[in-house]
């Protein structure tokens, strides 16, 4: 027996995705199509989500969606923030709260980080979270859709030495992890009230004595263009160039990898294009992504 609340979820993801035009996120609209909007299976992969799940969701089925699952629906279906916030309502979780680091990414923003496909992408919050990433990021620094938890974030995997492609000189090094405690001690200020990212800093302290000493040192620093070399398992060493951009009007953080036109870098990124995700792991549904 399906409740009327999990029915108004599945009827409210179902108009959303008819009204979702394939050509404005950049999928193919070639071929007949049954649905006015998006395909079940093209939500399922703009959300991170099994199809299964998708089907259960709109069939209300699926009764207890995780924060995290509205959060990567909400952006697949560029909501807006009052929809967004209908959403977690229908799904009875309580909306992001005003003080509180939010995941939302405008749909003016994601239109655009869809437009730049042939460029390396990630997005994270203001604790340095990673919300979201487009398949040439994950086909150069590795698939992110497993990490759970704190491995999301930047910050948590830099400072306790979980695995990662990059690697940097020492001079970036030191930059990097100046500009990234400087940008969680801002967090703070503005988040006072935000306990996962003050559990995050306990945890850090904790845990790292890099961090810790940092951390004590108010040390203040910022994100600059620097460069960082990629060790791919096909390709070998990709130097790029990274640019930490952040949105007007928000706490996002866009972390882009560029290399100019003619490099080495430029070739191996469009032999990315081609090849790096066919290995990828199918999404798995909402039961797979909780700790």
């Amino acid at each position: 027996m399906v409740s009327e609340d999990h029915a108004a979820l599945g009827t409210a993801l179902r108009q959303w995705r008819d009204r979702t035009s394939p050509q404005d996120i950049g999928l193919p609209t070639g071929g007949v199509r049954r649905a006015p909007g998006l395909r079940r299976e093209e939500l399922a992969q703009l959300a991170g989500l099994s199809v299964d799940y998708v089907v259960r969701l709109e069939r209300g089925r699926a009764t207890s969606p995780s924060a995290q699952v509205l959060a990567s629906l909400s952006r697949a279906l560029r909501l807006s923030e009052s929809e967004r916030d209908h959403l977690f309502r229908l799904a009875g979780q309580a909306p992001p709260a005003a003080g509180h680091i939010s995941p939302y990414i405008p749909p003016s923003v994601q239109r655009l980080l869809d437009q730049l496909r042939h460029t390396p992408l990630s997005v994270h919050d203001a604790s340095w979270n990673l919300i979201s990433w487009n398949p040439l990021w994950a086909a150069l620094v590795g698939d992110p859709s497993a990490w759970r938890g704190k491995e999301r974030n930047i910050a948590w995997r830099h400072f306790t030495g979980l695995p990662s492609r990059a690697t940097h000189t020492h001079e970036q090094q030191v930059r990097f992890e100046i500009a990234l405690v400087s940008d969680l001690r801002s967090a703070t200020a503005r988040y006072p009230r935000d306990k996962p990212l003050r559990s995050l800093i306990a945890d850090l302290r904790r845990e790292s004595d890099r961090f810790g000493e940092l951390w004590a040192s108010h040390t203040v620093g910022f994100h600059t263009t620097d460069s960082k070399t990629v060790h791919h398992p096909d390709l070998g060493a990709v130097t790029v160039d990274c640019d930490t951009l952040t949105v007007p009007g928000s706490d996002l953080r866009i972390a882009a990898y560029s290399a100019p036109p003619g490099t080495a870098t430029s070739e191996q990124f469009a032999l990315l294009a081609t090849i790096g995700t066919q290995a990828m792991p199918q999404p798995a549904d909402d039961s797979s992504r909780r700790r």
